[in-house]
């Protein structure tokens, strides 16, 4: 019977939701979602609620090909709600011009869409807690969730990008910060923080070596997902930047 129970709790683990849409009214727009529950969710309670992240794709990759993070994430007693950010009719990433200008619309809208699914699960979800996120974003991904981190809201604890080179991290003491580099491309000038921010406001900024900036999703090698994955696992366990244990 145990070995049944805990067969359930992995399968309602991976695939609860998968495929789901949520709908923003007010934009008009069909957000794909899939959520996933951590592996222990009977020990979820209002009383005692369990963590929730909210992972964003990078572009072009579907929300669904990070199961590798959202499977760890469960391991770790979070709900992960991955959130498809790009959809049919909008326009498409730009590539030129100054980016940072030009690539912004797209950055607040991604923003505004986790705030909304942030509001809206957050009654649906009441054994889970919303008041204290972890937002983890891959490339476009990660600068939308460092998009919303800078705009004041109280409700994140935590960012976590994955190569993400356009939108400053949060310089907040208030928000834990790890950025996981990849070897081939930089950051853009003040993405990143300085030594003295970095005490200051206790970032953590680690490269894996030899690693690539598109790998970082379940397309990429399994060496790179097991760093990653050991990387973060480390971070949500340590207090300060103690990653490399």
């Amino acid at each position: 019977m145990k070995l049944l129970t805990l067969f359930a709790s992995l399968f309602f683990s991976t695939f609860s939701l998968a495929g789901d849409k949520i709908y923003d009214e007010s934009r008009d727009r069909h957000i794909p979602i899939e959520v996933s529950h951590p592996i222990e969710s009977e020990h979820c309670n209002e009383a005692q609620k369990c963590s929730v992240a909210m992972l964003s794709a990078g572009y072009g990759v579907s929300h669904t090909k990070y199961a590798f993070l959202s499977k760890q994430l469960n391991q770790l007693g979070y709900m992960v709600i991955a959130i498809g950010h790009e959809l049919e009719n909008d326009p498409p990433l730009s590539v030129s011009g100054n980016l940072y200008e030009t690539r912004s619309e797209n950055w607040k809208r991604g923003a505004e869409t986790l705030d909304f699914i942030k509001r809206r699960l957050a009654s649906t979800y009441q054994k889970y807690n919303f008041n204290d996120l972890l937002l983890i974003g891959h490339s476009n991904g990660g600068d939308i969730s460092s998009w919303l981190a800078n705009t004041g809201k109280d409700y994140i604890d935590t960012v976590i990008t994955l190569d993400h080179r356009r939108v400053p991290l949060p310089r907040r003491k208030d928000i834990n910060v790890l950025s996981i580099r990849g070897s081939d491309y930089p950051a853009d000038d003040g993405v990143l923080p300085s030594p003295g921010e970095a005490r200051e406001y206790s970032m953590c900024v680690t490269e894996i070596p030899k690693s690539r900036h598109n790998d970082m999703s379940d397309y990429g090698p399994k060496w790179l997902k097991d760093e990653i994955n050991r990387v973060v696992e480390n971070y949500l366990n340590s207090t300060g930047c103690r990653i490399n244990s």
